[in-house]
C-alpha cells in the first residue's frame, strides 16, 4: 500500500474521539515549549537553543527507537519522494521563530499566530488534497473557523 492510499484509508472510518485531548495536550506542550525557548534563545542564542531543542528530541527519539525496536514495514530514506523529507527543514525553521518571536510578542501572541498560520494552510491541504491526504473539502463552517482564529489573533494583539 502506498503512502496516499495509507493515508486515505486512515481516515475513512469515523473520528477516534481520543486523539482530540491528546492534540489538545500536545498543543499545550508546544505553548511551554515556546515559553522555554523564548528565555534560552535570549540567553544561549536563538541558533543554540533551537539546536539543544532538537538534540534532545533526537537523542530521546534515538533511545525510544532503540527499545521499541525496528518497524516491520519500514521504507528507506532512499526509496522516498525527496520532497517528503523536507519536513525536516520546517521544524527547525518553526523552532527558531519561536525563540526569536517569544521575547518580543509573548507566548499568547506567538502560539495564535502559528495557529492562524497552521490552519489556514491546513485548510488549503484538506481542499486540494496535497501530500496524498483524502480531499476534505473546505466549506462555510470551515472559513468561519479560520475567520474566528484570526479574530482571537486580532484580540490578543490590541489587548497586549
Amino acid at each position: 500500500m502506498t503512502q496516499p492510499e495509507r493515508c486515505k484509508t486512515a481516515h475513512s472510518g469515523s473520528m477516534n474521539g481520543a486523539y482530540i485531548p491528546l492534540v489538545i495536550m500536545a498543543g499545550m506542550g508546544l505553548s511551554v515549549e515556546a515559553g522555554l525557548l523564548g528565555p534560552l534563545g535570549e540567553e544561549v542564542g536563538h541558533l543554540w537553543a533551537t539546536l539543544s531543542i532538537f538534540g534532545v528530541g533526537a537523542a530521546l527519539l534515538f533511545l525510544i527507537s532503540l527499545l521499541t525496536g525496528k518497524p516491520t514495514e519500514q521504507r528507506s530514506f532512499s526509496s522516498l519522494p525527496r520532497w517528503q523529507l523536507t519536513g525536516g527543514l520546517l521544524g527547525p525553521l518553526y523552532v527558531i521563530m519561536l525563540t526569536l518571536a517569544t521575547p518580543v510578542i509573548g507566548v499568547a501572541m506567538t502560539m495564535i499566530a502559528i495557529l492562524s498560520g497552521q490552519v489556514a494552510k491546513s485548510l488549503l491541504i484538506d481542499h486540494f488534497g496535497w501530500f496524498g491526504i483524502a480531499r476534505k473539502r473546505v466549506g462555510a463552517q470551515r472559513l468561519l473557523a479560520l475567520a474566528l482564529i484570526v479574530a482571537a489573533l486580532i484580540l490578543i494583539a490590541e489587548g497586549a
